[in-house]
């Protein structure tokens, strides 16, 4: 098992979540940090977005999928594909403090934008998406969708849980105060990774769909629920061979809406595109199987996990180019986040 790196002259009060549609000045008041799972390890890193360097390390969740932090810093959540659990961590100690179990074993996980419930995604059959109340730290139902759930997000505004499916081919859209499925999308493909922007008022636009063995996305209209567009991303002249089975996997939205960043895993390329019309704005090579995508709060930096390199690719996204790479020390990390560190004394 790994150690906890200690921190030095590094408050770590509590950790909050970054929703990256909230106004930027919500993460104004702390320093910014990437939590990185590692897939194949048991531990999770957390690395400092100032400095680019590993300034802590969980120990003892093996197997992490999915990282996210309660909006009030106290608390972090890591599904834990060992142990069939949400590991809950006290962003003070930095320790595993609970254990909640699971109804299957479990792939990503999302929560609300004002912290009350998290949406974990259940990947083995049937299939279904676990609810969590965040205050009792404790599972308060079990949500049927049709097929096994890889990725859980929540939209924006808060109002929707949206499951995607690999094998099903489908997203389900769930209605957050009643935590029914209120309707679904079939693809034509296995639906990986999802990226939303909003429209003025705040609601959902458009989704953007990764999809298994398509090298681009598909962009599904949210009020209708219809596929709008497929964009293709270009072509290069090697692939990369052991990316791990996802043509294109990673994919997310600037805060101000007008930026669009997504993986080619089996390019090994991250591309940015302009929105809402979808031109090409550059492309950068990042490394051996870049898998997600977080980014800081002011949209400028792109944190992008490589799986297959066991680093982090920082990708200044208006230049387009890779400005560093952070060896974390894990072992194929996927899942990354961003959190942002509240002002000392506010615990």
């Amino acid at each position: 098992m790994t150690r906890l790196i200690k921190v030095l002259g590094i408050p770590l009060a509590a950790l909050a979540l970054l929703v990256f549609t909230l106004p930027l000045t919500a993460a104004s008041s702390g320093a910014v940090r990437i939590i990185q799972t590692n897939s194949a390890g048991d531990s999770v890193h957390i690395i400092d977005a100032a400095t680019n360097k590993v300034i802590a390390e969980i120990p003892g969740i093996e197997r992490a999928h999915g990282a996210q932090a309660s909006p009030d810093g106290h608390w972090m959540w890591i599904s834990n594909e060992a142990d069939n659990t949400v590991d809950v961590i006290d962003s003070r100690t930095m320790k595993v403090t609970k254990k909640i179990p699971l109804s299957g074993h479990p792939n990503n996980l999302a929560i609300t934008p004002d912290g009350r419930k998290l949406y974990v995604a259940i990947a083995q059959a049937p299939g279904s998406v676990d609810v969590i109340d965040a205050a009792k730290q404790a599972k308060v139902k079990t949500i049927s969708v049709h097929g096994g759930v890889h990725n859980t997000y929540v939209t924006p505004d808060g109002k929707y849980a949206v499951a995607g499916m690999i094998g099903a081919r489908n997203i389900t859209v769930i209605d957050t105060k009643t935590d029914m499925p209120v309707w679904s999308h079939y693809f034509d493909l296995g639906v990986r990774p999802i990226a939303f922007d909003t429209n003025a008022d705040g609601s959902t636009r458009r989704a953007y769909v990764q999809l298994t063995d398509y090298n681009g996305f598909a962009v599904l209209d949210f009020d209708t629920q219809k596929e709008v567009a497929r964009i293709k991303y270009p072509d290069v002249d090697k692939k990369t061979e052991g990316h791990g089975g996802n043509t294109a996997h990673g994919i997310a939205v600037t805060p101000d809406n007008k930026t669009l960043v997504a993986n080619s895993s089996i390019n090994s390329v991250v591309y940015v595109y302009s929105i809402p019309d979808l031109k090409l704005l550059g492309q950068a090579n990042v490394g051996h199987s870049p898998n997600w995508i977080t980014l800081t709060p002011d949209g400028k930096f792109a944190y992008i996990s490589l799986a297959g390199a066991n680093s982090v690719a920082v990708l200044d996204i208006k230049a387009v180019k890779v400005v560093t790479e952070i060896k974390t020390g894990g072992q194929v990390p996927k899942r990354n986040a961003t959190i942002v560190m509240p002002a000392e004394g506010t615990r």
